[in-house]
C-alpha cells in the first residue's frame, strides 16, 4: 500500500510539473516571463484559467481540448506533455526510489521541455541547457551515488568530466560537419522567383513558395548566402549575390544591410549555410552527462543519431525541400538520455558482451 501511494503521488506530481513545463515550453521561446502573468492564459483570447480548468490531464480532456471562453482549440502537444512527465515520473519511481527518483525527474523535466521547443522552434535555451548543466553538478555532490560512487567530491569531479565530454564531444561533430557538409547548392531545373525582404530588424528569403528566416540561415559570423541570379533588381544586373549575416556583396562592393531595401529576381542556383548540429545540442548534451555521467553521452549520441536519421530519412521521402529539409537534433537526444535512464545500462552490457574480448569500457 506504500508503495502505491509513493507511486500515484509520482505520477501525479509529474502531471503538475508536465503543466508547468506547458508554460515554459510556450514562454521561454518567445521571451515570455515565466512568473509573468503568474496564471496561465489562453494563447488566442489572453483570458486567465481559472484553476479548476488548469488540473492535469483531465482539464484538456473535460474541456475537449478547447478554450471555454473563446473555442479556440488547445493544441494536443499540452495533454501530450502532462500524460509524458506524469508517466516518466512514475517511472523513475519505480527504477529508482528515493532518493534518486526526484533528481532524475529533474531530467526528465528537462529534456522533455528542450525536446518540444526545439521540435518548434529549433532552438534550445540556455535555462535548459547551462541551468541543467549547473543542476546536474549540484546534485552530484548532495547524491554521489549518481556517479555510483560514495565520494562527493569524486562524484563531482566525474559529473564536472562527463558534462566536459558531452560538450567537447558534440562541438567536435559540429565543427567537423561544417568543414565536411558546411554549405549545400542546389540548382534549379527552372528559374526560380525569389524575394529578400525586411521583416523587423531582420530579412527573410522567399525562394517560391519556401521561406527562410535571416536567423535560421546564419549560425555564426563567417557563413555565406549565395545567390546565383538570372536576374535581380540590383543594378539592373543578373549578379551572384553573396551575403554574410550583416552585409551583401556583390562583386567586390560591400553594402551594409540596413541600407538595403526590397530584393527580387529569379535564381539559378542558391548556395546556403548548413550546421551539422545547433551549438543547444552541445550544451544539452553537456546537461545530460552531468546528470548520467559519460557513458550515457556516448549511448545518447549513437541512439539518438540513428533514430534521428530515421527520420530525417523519412522526413525525405515525404516531403519535397529545394532547399534542404531541417530535422531538429534535440528531441533525439532527449530520447537517447531518456533510453539510457530506463534501459541504458542492460542495452550497454549486452552489446558489449556479444564481444567479450573486445569490452574496453
Amino acid at each position: 500500500m506504500r508503495e502505491a501511494i509513493f507511486a500515484v503521488f509520482a505520477a501525479v506530481i509529474g502531471g503538475i510539473v508536465g503543466s508547468f513545463l506547458n508554460a515554459c515550453i510556450y514562454r521561454m521561446p518567445r521571451g515570455i516571463p515565466i512568473n509573468n502573468p503568474r496564471r496561465s492564459f489562453c494563447p488566442a483570447c489572453n483570458c486567465p484559467i481559472p484553476w479548476r480548468e488548469n488540473v492535469p490531464i483531465f482539464s484538456w480532456v473535460f474541456l475537449r481540448g478547447k478554450c471555454s471562453v473563446c473555442g479556440t482549440k488547445i493544441p494536443l502537444r499540452y495533454l501530450l506533455v502532462e500524460f509524458l512527465t506524469a508517466a516518466l515520473f512514475l517511472f523513475a519511481w519505480f527504477r529508482y526510489g528515493l532518493p534518486l527518483a526526484p533528481a532524475y525527474g529533474i531530467l526528465l523535466a528537462l529534456l522533455i521541455a528542450a525536446a518540444f521547443i526545439d521540435i518548434e522552434h529549433f532552438i534550445i535555451p540556455d535555462e535548459i541547457t547551462w541551468g541543467g548543466t549547473a543542476t546536474g553538478l549540484l546534485l552530484s555532490i548532495l547524491l554521489p551515488q549518481m556517479m555510483q560512487t560514495p565520494s562527493r567530491l569524486e562524484a563531482f569531479g566525474w559529473s564536472l568530466a562527463a558534462a566536459a565530454f558531452g560538450y567537447g564531444l558534440l562541438k567536435l561533430i559540429v565543427e567537423l560537419g561544417k568543414l565536411a557538409f558546411g554549405n549545400k547548392r542546389h540548382s534549379f531545373e527552372k528559374e526560380e522567383p525569389f524575394s529578400l525582404r525586411p521583416s523587423g530588424d531582420d530579412f527573410t528569403l522567399q525562394i517560391g513558395d519556401q521561406t527562410l528566416a535571416w536567423e535560421d540561415i546564419f549560425a555564426r559570423e563567417s557563413d555565406e548566402l549565395v545567390l546565383e541570379c538570372s536576374s535581380a533588381s540590383v543594378a539592373g544586373t543578373a549578379p551572384i549575390l553573396r551575403f554574410r549575416h550583416d552585409r551583401m556583396i556583390v562583386a567586390d562592393e560591400e553594402t551594409p544591410l540596413e541600407e538595403l531595401k526590397a530584393i527580387t529576381g529569379t535564381l539559378r542556383a542558391i548556395v546556403i549555410p548548413r550546421e551539422a548540429m545547433g551549438y543547444g545540442d552541445v550544451k544539452l548534451a553537456a546537461a545530460i552527462g552531468a546528470f548520467l555521467g559519460w557513458k550515457a553521452v556516448l549511448f545518447t549520441l549513437c541512439a539518438g543519431s540513428i533514430i534521428g536519421c530515421g527520420a530525417a530519412f523519412a522526413g525525405i521521402l515525404l516531403t519535397r525541400d529545394r532547399t534542404g529539409s531541417r530535422v531538429p537534433f534535440g528531441p533525439f537526444l532527449a530520447l537517447g538520455a531518456i533510453v539510457w535512464m530506463f534501459a541504458g545500462e542492460e542495452i550497454w552490457n549486452w552489446y558489449f558482451g556479444i564481444f567479450p574480448d573486445r569490452n574496453i569500457f
